[in-house]
């Protein structure tokens, strides 16, 4: 197969990759795995064991608000709606975190999201999860479908509270996907995530993500622990609208488990710029088309493209456009034509389709002919 190479300019990717080794060297830091997620670019910035399998614990509650939030767009739940707690969610041990419902109480949605979100409680993720699904196993099989669905490959869930099970587990890259689609899908919803307390029953409890206190830049998102994960977090920081994801898991304490979350989101903040190169629509070349109404048509991308770089190393990115040949007619708007390559210092940095930005319908039995021939001595 042919393939065409054109120098066009710095250009970003539109899909998750890891940074090469060439980069701002990242901190080591006292945890089982750990990843950082540029929301902004939707490139890994650091990745320690980001793909292996662990235990989410109460991470796992990330997933369980993702449904909610979804019932509540396609209307099946509502923020004022009363939900009777069932039995089960009621007996709770006092070893897990509890919002402390209890047995056919009546408990608005949007304080079982609080309980869910800022106390961790797990009878408030079984009251959703029942109410929503009919019962955990079916709310389980909804967990799976949209973790599928969001590309997250190594993601089980068999319970809705993150209660330990050798069949539950995600991965730090996978659980960045998850709150980067909270972030993006349920932007209206976010802000329970940066909630410092709650309240509920007169019974104040403060929620465990410590950077809400310590990092003025933090708004979210979820702790976790058990004795077998760990202390485990997915923390969001925004500077100058720019977002990042830190995900922490297996720390040896609370402790650790902030400051570690921190140096992962400092680290990439001072070492790091994103910067929007395209925008959604704008043409970044022409391409040749054969047997097609016109001879030439436009490709760019389908939504504005950010790139993040390590700061001042712009001038040292460099892209090659390769595109599969011929491109034949009919073309349509959307169609992928050709991807981009990038390197950065000479080393590969990145690489993301283009698609055509026009349609290109067949041209007439006599153009086409012509083309054809034309071809052959191409």
């Amino acid at each position: 197969m042919k393939f065409i190479l054109l120098l066009i300019g710095f250009l970003p990717p539109v899909t998750v990759f890891a940074l090469p080794p060439q980069l701002p060297v990242a901190p080591i830091l006292a945890a089982r795995s750990y990843l950082l997620y540029d929301f902004t670019s939707s490139q890994i910035l650091v990745s320690q064991n980001g793909d292996a399998r662990m235990e989410p614990a109460s991470l796992t509650k990330l997933m369980t608000a993702y449904l909610a939030f979804d019932a509540i767009e396609h209307g099946t739940l509502s923020l004022k709606q009363n939900l009777t707690v069932p039995h089960v969610a009621a007996r709770i041990t006092g070893g897990e975190s509890r919002m402390l419902l209890k047995a056919e109480q009546t408990v608005a949605v949007e304080e079982l999201l609080r309980g869910l979100i800022v106390q961790s409680g797990n009878d408030a993720a079984i009251t959703l999860a029942l109410n929503i699904a009919g019962s955990e196993s079916g709310f389980v099989d909804l967990m799976n479908r949209e973790a599928k669905r969001l590309g997250m490959a190594n993601t089980r869930f068999v319970n809705s509270t993150g209660l330990p099970d050798a069949q539950h587990y995600s991965s730090a890259s996978d659980l960045a996907l998850l709150a980067a689609a909270i972030v993006r899908d349920y932007p209206q919803h976010y802000p329970l995530f940066g909630l410092r307390e709650y309240t509920f029953n007169n019974i104040t409890q403060s929620n465990r993500n410590r950077l809400l206190w310590i990092d003025p830049y933090a708004d979210g998102l979820k702790t976790g622990h058990t004795e077998t994960a760990g202390f485990c977090l997915v923390a969001s920081a925004t500077r100058d609208k720019r977002r990042l994801f830190a995900v922490l898991l297996g720390a040896n304490s609370e402790n650790l488990r902030a400051t570690e979350s921190q140096k992962l989101l400092n680290f990439g903040f001072q070492h790091f710029d994103a910067v929007r190169l395209y925008q959604k629509d704008q043409p970044v070349t022409k391409v040749r088309v054969w047997k097609g109404t016109t001879s030439h048509i436009k490709v760019g991308f389908r939504q504005d493209l950010f790139l993040t770089i390590p700061k001042g190393k712009l001038e040292q990115l460099k892209a090659t456009m390769e595109t599969h040949q011929p491109i034949i007619a009919p073309i349509i708007s959307g169609q992928p034509l050709g991807v981009l390559k990038l390197t950065l210092s000479g080393k590969h940095y990145a690489e993301f389709p283009l698609f055509a930005l026009d349609n290109a319908p067949l041209a007439n039995v006599f153009s086409r002919g012509w083309d054809s021939i034309r071809l052959i001595f191409q």
